[in-house]
This record gives C-alpha cells, structure tokens and sequence, in this order.
C-alpha cells in the first residue's frame, strides 16, 4: 500500500497535468499549491477560472478521502473575488467543516504568494460503501 497523497498524485492525472501538489494533508485538512503557467492563462491574460477548480477540488478530494473511506464531490461552488496571474503562486487550503458520515461538507479558500484571497469554494462530498485504503495520508 501506499499514502494518500502518492495515490492521488499518480491517480488524479487531470491535476497533475494542470501543475497542482499536494503539500499537506491531515484529517480533516489539505493543502494543493500551483504556480500560474502561459499554459494556464486565458484571452483576458489572467489565470483561467477552471485551474482555480482544480486547485481547489484536489485540495477538496484529499479532505474527503482522508478518512479512508472512499468519497466522491457532489456538489462544490466557486467564487473568484481576485484575478490570478502569470507567475502567481497559489494555494487552496481546504477545511472540513461537518465530517457527516455520507455527506462531508468542506470549506475550501484559495490564496496568492501574497496571502491575497483570490476564490473561496465549498464542497459536498458523498461517501461511498468502500475503503480508500492507504497506510499514512502522507
């Protein structure tokens, strides 16, 4: 077996390929941090709102799994109050709020090197009837 951050590391390839990293995970609370890349600006020159989500939802699926039960989003929300630009440093932080034994409802703000808050998101996850096994979370 492995940790929970090597399994969704080598398993959310979507993330991985947007750039984002794990860098904390404990029960209950995660970290994922990006560094805005030409590859992730759009028309308007600013980071597109959809590497915001991912950021914030892979933060948010650390969280959820953190228990080692397997858990799927359901419902998450996005709003960005700052735009995000090329060279940013970003970092969602997500805290659980109410770990429901089906429905975990999680905060989630994401943040510039600045300690500036660019989007806050809530998630709603659904846990499944399965383990999400893993010997450490990391």
């Amino acid at each position: 077996m492995s940790t929970l951050i090597d399994q969704l590391h080598e398993g959310d390839r979507f993330a991985a390929l947007a750039g984002a990293r794990l860098t904390e995970i404990r029960e209950g609370f995660a970290r994922a941090e990006l560094v805005v890349g030409e590859q992730h600006v759009n028309a308007a020159g600013v980071c597109q709102g959809g590497v915001l989500y991912t950021l914030g939802d892979f933060s948010f699926a650390a969280v959820a799994n953190s228990h080692g039960i397997l858990s799927l989003g359901v419902s998450n929300t996005i709003s960005f109050l700052k735009s995000a630009k090329l060279g940013d440093k970003l970092v969602a932080e997500c805290n659980e709020l109410y770990d429901h034994h089906k429905l975990p409802y999680c905060d989630i703000r994401i943040t510039n090197q600045d300690g500036e808050l660019v989007a806050v998101m809530t998630g709603l996850a659904y846990r499944m009837k399965k383990d999400f096994g893993f010997d450490s979370l990391m």
